[in-house]
């Protein structure tokens, strides 16, 4: 298993640049947290010497509130839906590894989640395929999720979720990384977030996309905190991080970089895709941006690209304490 970083910036930076988050943060990010809380249940322990053998039998016995236990190690097949509210699933010891292996629930994922209050905590999702070309570690459907120190490696989709505005995604320590190079027609982001209400990213690592984009989120409010979306040298994926929606958006304290082998030209880009329906916040504060790419004539390279054209409505930005590296334009037009 890699090691995650605390962070890209130095403890002091991080302290700095939180001054000004609490007054960034919504609602329902708070929703987001008080929802992972969960009422009391039993503890339910998985593992191939145990009575559950299996996470699939574990999640057909158990009730709301409870607390699903994995022993390490790896998972074969074990696919499941999560439908009872404030569930906890917990890998023990160097995690637990769900593998897909040719199987996927309901034709989507690993694991499909649609309840309040969910945690998933020290998992391992991998090799997830689907008919449609966009099988997921996990779909995210309805209700909120707290990730923590999970990892998604090989699949088509990391996350992928539905677009609830009363949803609400939550992201700590955690790795995405080794999108699958076979051409199904689709994009293999490594997280895509439909339009929830609130996502939140949090000392995360993001590396060798192809194609997608490593980050990509439609959510209304956006607070990418303190991660590394850094392609690496093999890397292919598009943008680094995207917002296409517009909405109200923080980058702090992260590092954003680019490969040589890029899809594209641009870092990060905002409101590609918003069609005039809204304007919004970018705030840039404390991030390190480098680019290996040169750019063409036809598309230079950029470090954001902010689609004033179609975002319809003004858009407040802030931009400072960044640091751009190698070619491209600097700064947010």
């Amino acid at each position: 298993m890699r090691s995650i970083p605390s962070s890209p910036c130095s403890p002091s930076l991080r302290r700095r640049a939180w001054l000004g988050v609490p007054a960034l943060l919504s609602p329902g990010i708070a929703k987001a947290a008080a929802d992972g809380v969960p009422i009391s249940g039993q503890t339910l322990s998985v593992g191939p010497d145990l009575p559950l053998r299996t996470l699939a039998q574990a999640l057909r016995r158990a009730g709301a509130g409870d607390i699903l236990m994995l022993q390490a190690g790896t998972y074969a097949g074990d696919v499941g839906v999560i439908t009872q509210p404030y569930l906890t699933l917990r890998g023990l010891g160097t995690g637990a590894i769900l593998r897909a292996d040719g199987k996927h629930a309901e034709g989507k994922a690993i694991l499909v989640v649609r309840a309040p209050g969910v945690r998933i905590e020290n998992l391992e999702f991998r090799g997830a395929r689907v008919p449609a070309g966009n099988g997921a570690g996990i779909r995210f459907e309805a209700g909120t999720l707290i990730l923590d120190r999970c990892r998604f490696f090989d699949n088509e989709m990391g996350l992928l979720s539905a677009g609830r505005p009363d949803m609400h995604l939550v992201v700590r320590h955690c790795e995405f990384g080794d999108a699958p190079r076979h051409d199904s027609g689709l994009l293999h982001h490594l997280l895509y977030v439909g339009a929830i209400g609130t996502c939140v990213v949090m000392n995360s690592r993001f590396f060798n996309g192809w194609r997608g984009h490593l980050l990509k989120s439609r959510a209304g409010v956006n607070r990418i905190l303190w991660n590394e979306l850094v392609d690496g040298p093999d890397g292919e994926a598009s943008y680094e991080l995207e917002f296409p929606n517009g909405g109200d958006n923080l980058v702090l304290g992260s590092r954003i970089e680019q490969s040589a082998r890029t899809q594209n030209t641009t870092l990060l880009s905002m409101g590609a895709e918003a069609e005039g329906r809204r304007g919004g916040r970018l705030v840039l504060r404390d991030n390190r941006f480098v680019n290996h790419h040169p750019g063409t004539p036809e598309a230079p390279a950029r470090f954001v690209h902010l689609w004033h054209e179609r975002l319809g409505g003004a858009v407040e930005v802030v931009d400072k304490g960044n640091v751009f590296e190698g070619p491209g334009q600097r700064g947010v037009p």
